[in-house]
């Protein structure tokens, strides 16, 4: 078995996947015709989005508005961590923590997008 790819619920794909494209540099690998679902080349694993109208057709019942208090967060490792939020809070990312290092040597900040998402920029550990 392998982690394929993790599908986060937005409420607009095309504008989420032009976000991430802009702050980390992702290109899109596919986005359905309806435009309820793309995806990103990540690497191995995929970084989806399905929109949150269409995982209620579907009757899954997502979230919606902001999550105040996340339950997850996504990591994007780089070796230049200021640059890589800089980049991300000019494509419209919400700053939520200056770089920081950490006692295990680690870089880390954090951002968010659209108030539902945590995003770590981290240099590798």
């Amino acid at each position: 078995m392998i982690f394929r790819y993790a599908i986060l619920y937005v409420t607009n794909v095309p504008q989420t996947l032009a976000f991430f494209e802009a702050a980390f540099g992702f290109n899109t690998l596919f986005l359905h015709e309806g435009k309820d679902y793309g995806e990103l080349d990540t690497g191995q694993t995929k970084l989806a989005f399905s929109a949150i109208s269409l995982m209620d057709q579907l009757g899954k019942s997502p979230a919606k508005g902001a999550i105040p208090d996340p339950a997850f967060e996504l990591a994007f490792e780089t070796d230049d961590v200021a640059s890589a939020m800089s980049k991300a809070i000019s494509a419209g990312a919400i700053k939520v923590q200056d770089p920081q290092e950490m006692p295990w040597g680690q870089t880390t900040a954090y951002v968010r997008y659209d108030d539902r998402f945590l995003i770590e920029i981290c240099t590798a550990i």
